[in-house]
């Protein structure tokens, strides 16, 4: 297994038929934070897209370069074609960078009368919420979703969306959060925030900030008599939308669930990510939500995988004994040990995780060499997921 890490024996994650399978309307790209899940998501969406697909990729906060090798300059939330994708074979990509709140605005406009989606969108409370809310961003990815794939329906302009699941701590909270942001919206936190003051004052006030200062850490600095104003204006004014709210949070769960969803787990060669990649699969197995595969990124391979780290490093120790002016081979002898080493650690931890998860498919994606900054680049990154 020295230099080339996974057992060749395991199942390989076939991309090419993934993508190129036309019943598969929606890619989700999950994972631990910092695993590569953008460009993974971005290098999907080109290949279904050169392959004949015509797609949209939804990214989240993707790095500046990267979103400049899609077309995309600025934040929009607005798919826009990506150009210099070959469309010869009748493909088409287009791309959006998710706008959290401005999704948030068109929830609150599109089902709400105009004078009370206005007394919203101005309210303090409601701005808070909508910007820092713990889980906002992983709802509101869920929600741009439903409504691209309701867009798709009506359409027919793509045929495939491919979702890059917000930078969470946790690779979890994106199918956590319409639970966890209906558990803020749902009757019992509501009650206590409309609440008549039957006691006044400070007393109220008091009473008021024990029972919900765990959910009032993100609003920031509203505080005293007129945060208790915002708060009950806001839930006032959202009374009638707070089953809208669960009710397409509950339909776009169960579109993750369909057979034309495929769940894509994304992750690096090292112990936390691939202990959450796991996590998220067996939570995937309990839900009932399809598994593709899984992507292992910036796995070391090695040229002269035939030499292994321990050879490596004593013969460049046995070399610069007996002459220790051959600097630069001693040198690339001891940085091949160093990468053989590498390559070995890696190659055991992916092999744990594939016992661990028997038939689960895998595919790994060798390191770059250079960050991912134009197509050429997700084109390559593309065709070693395709294998």
């Amino acid at each position: 297994m020295a230099g080339r890490g996974r057992d060749p024996e395991l199942p390989a994650f076939d991309i090419d038929a993934l993508v190129g399978d036309a019943s598969i309307g929606i890619i989700v790209c999950c994972g631990a934070g910092g695993v590569g899940k953008t460009t993974t998501a971005a290098a999907l969406g080109l290949r279904a897209a050169e392959a004949g697909r015509r797609v949209v990729v939804l990214t989240i906060d993707p790095a500046r370069r990267l979103a400049q090798s899609l077309g995309l300059t600025e934040l929009d939330n607005t798919p826009r074609p990506v150009v210099g994708v070959d469309e010869s074979t009748g493909g088409s990509l287009d791309a959006m960078m998710l706008d959290m709140k401005r999704t948030f605005d068109d929830v609150v406009e599109a089902h709400a009368a105009p004078d009370k989606a206005a007394q919203i969108l101005a309210n303090p409370f409601y701005q808070a919420v909508s910007s820092s809310f713990a889980g906002t961003q992983e709802y509101m990815a869920m929600e741009k979703l439903g409504q691209l794939r309701a867009e798709a329906d009506r359409t027919g302009i793509w045929d495939l969306i491919v979702v890059d699941t917000p930078p969470s701590r946790s690779a979890l909270d994106f199918l956590d959060a319409p639970k966890r942001l209906g558990s803020f919206l749902d009757g019992r936190f509501i009650r206590l925030l409309s609440a008549p003051a039957k006691a006044g004052g400070r007393a109220y006030l008091k009473v008021f900030t024990a029972g919900v200062s765990l959910a009032t850490n993100t609003i920031g600095k509203i505080l005293g008599g007129q945060m208790l104003a915002d708060v009950q204006t806001f839930v006032a004014a959202l009374d009638t939308m707070f089953g809208g709210f669960r009710e397409r949070a509950d339909v776009t769960y169960a579109l993750l669930k369909e057979d034309s969803t495929a769940f894509v787990v994304v992750a690096a060669p090292e112990r936390d990510a691939l202990r959450e990649a796991a996590y998220f699969v067996d939570r995937l197995a309990r839900e009932g939500m399809p598994l593709a595969g899984l992507v292992v990124n910036r796995v070391q391979r090695l040229a002269a995988v035939t030499l292994g780290g321990g050879k490596a490093i004593d013969a460049a120790e046995q070399l610069e004994a007996v002459s220790p002016e051959a600097r630069l081979t001693i040198g690339m002898l001891q940085l091949h040990g160093e990468l053989a080493e590498t390559a070995e650690r890696q190659g055991a931890r992916v092999q744990r995780f594939a016992t661990g998860h028997p038939g689960t498919p895998i595919r790994e994606v060798p390191a770059e060499a250079t960050d991912i900054h134009d197509l050429d680049g997700l084109r390559a990154i593309g065709a070693a997921l395709g294998g």
